[in-house]
């Protein structure tokens, strides 16, 4: 691509950049399993793209700012990103050849710790792609998208979009797309399923060449083995990840190196790990970002340093969407009061935690903070009622649409489902519910 680049620059400046971009694009995915100095000797030589024309494309900018941020350094590179990926939000320009850089644009948004452009540029993705019916597009967007709603804490509306995935697959044949999924079977501390579908996304990954999905299976080891309180397990997984700066993935395995370490008494690698993830965090300055770094600054600290830096994690991660950052800060405080014997405080911060994580799906680390109440001496509520009476994602969605007037076949058009499919969930729908039709849904 490379090549194709510089041949097109004297005859058409604008598709040598677009080249150029995938080029980059390319580069970003294979990540560790890129040739020779990977995605930094592409964005070398992407310099010697023509210039931009004026105005700018959203395309020009992330590729300018793309092109920085792996030859000049994070810092430097956030301006340009950030424009980039609000020339996506605002900018006019909707054809499929602006189409397909949003999934570059919406790895960009979390690599800046901007948790309201990612939701809207990942958002705006998937709302073209259906517009335009481009089945090879949906699938990305939608696993964009709902890994946006896993760090909502919104796991029921991720699993409806991971359906919406697996069923396009289906259909087209493509290969899986499982970046969310392998998420959201680790969050839920479903072990078995989880270390499957990581080993198949590694396996898959590797032979691909796609070292970046590749970490994204190491991220959801780590954050498995943090929740099951399996430490040295996450030291090492997350270690073996951060050697790699792989797009928006690289500040989140900082954080949870820092707890894994802290917890298996490396406190030398997580100062280390705090220090990388703090250039990145301070340089960018959302609440996200400083939030994280809070919070991962606190697992280090003693006493009223500590507390400063739980209490700011809490304060700063309330502000944005990232609900179970900001569950995890309860978390973490809770444990920190229980060790420091103030069981009062910690009970607060643990209970909270404790129902946040059970009522959003987060089976590991809500038994987490449940060990830590029953030390404190709280008596733990009891679990939710049998799963088998309660709608699963797909049997909501297709409810809420049903209510909403749609037939079977709108339904089924929707949601990339047969029409008896379709029927097959209303009825266990209406069996769950006690109810015989639609009027009473």
């Amino acid at each position: 691509m490379l090549a194709a680049a510089e041949r097109l620059a004297p005859l058409d400046a604008a598709q040598a950049r677009e080249t150029y971009l995938e080029a980059l694009e390319a580069a970003i995915a294979a990540g560790r399993f890129g040739a020779g100095d990977g995605v930094v000797a592409v964005a070398e030589a992407a310099r010697a793209a023509p210039p931009a024309p004026a105005p700018p494309r959203p395309a020009d900018l992330l590729l300018d700012g793309l092109t920085t941020r792996f030859t000049e350094g994070y810092a430097t590179a956030l301006p340009s990103l950030r424009r980039a990926v609000r020339a996506f939000l605002h900018d006019g320009r909707h054809g499929k050849n602006d189409l397909r850089w949003y999934g570059l644009a919406s790895r960009v948004a979390p690599d800046l710790w901007e948790d309201e452009s990612w939701e809207q540029v990942a958002s705006r993705q998937v709302e073209l792609a259906r517009e335009a019916g481009m089945l090879t597009v949906l699938p990305l967007a939608s696993s964009i998208r709902a890994g946006v709603h896993v760090f909502a804490g919104e796991f029921a509306q991720a699993s409806v979009l991971v359906d919406e995935v697996e069923a396009i697959q289906r259909i087209t044949g493509n290969a899986p797309v499982r970046h969310t999924s392998v998420l959201l079977a680790s969050l839920r501390g479903e072990e078995g399923q989880a270390r499957k579908l990581i080993r198949a996304v590694i396996r898959d990954a590797t032979a691909r060449g796609e070292g970046r999905a590749t970490t994204i299976a190491d991220y959801a080891a780590a954050m498995l083995d943090n929740s099951l309180g399996r430490y040295e397990e996450a030291f090492l997984t997350a270690w073996r990840a951060c050697e790699h700066d792989d797009l928006s993935l690289y500040g989140w395995v900082l954080a949870e190196l820092v707890e894994a370490a802290v917890r298996s008494g490396r406190s030398d690698a997580a100062a280390d790990a705090l220090g990388r993830l703090a250039e990145r965090t301070r340089a960018s300055g959302t609440d996200w970002a400083l939030g994280t770094e809070a919070r991962s600054r606190a697992l280090l600290s003693d006493g009223p340093a500590a507390e400063a830096a739980y209490q700011e994690a809490i304060d700063r991660l309330a502000r944005t969407r990232e609900v179970l950052s900001l569950v995890r800060a309860h978390l973490v405080y809770g444990e920190w009061l229980r060790r420091e014997s103030r069981r009062s405080a910690a009970r607060e911060h643990l209970r909270h935690a404790h129902d946040a994580f059970r009522e959003m799906g987060a089976v590991a680390f809500a038994e987490r903070a449940r060990r830590e109440l029953l030390a404190c001496g709280e008596a733990v509520p009891p679990s939710s009622p049998e799963a088998r009476d309660q709608l699963t994602a797909q049997e909501a969605q297709i409810a809420r649409l049903a209510r909403e007037g749609r037939t079977n076949h709108e339904i089924g058009a929707e949601l990339f489902l047969s029409p008896r499919t379709v029927e097959w969930h209303l009825r266990k729908v209406f069996t769950k519910r006690g109810i015989s039709s639609r009027r009473e849904l």
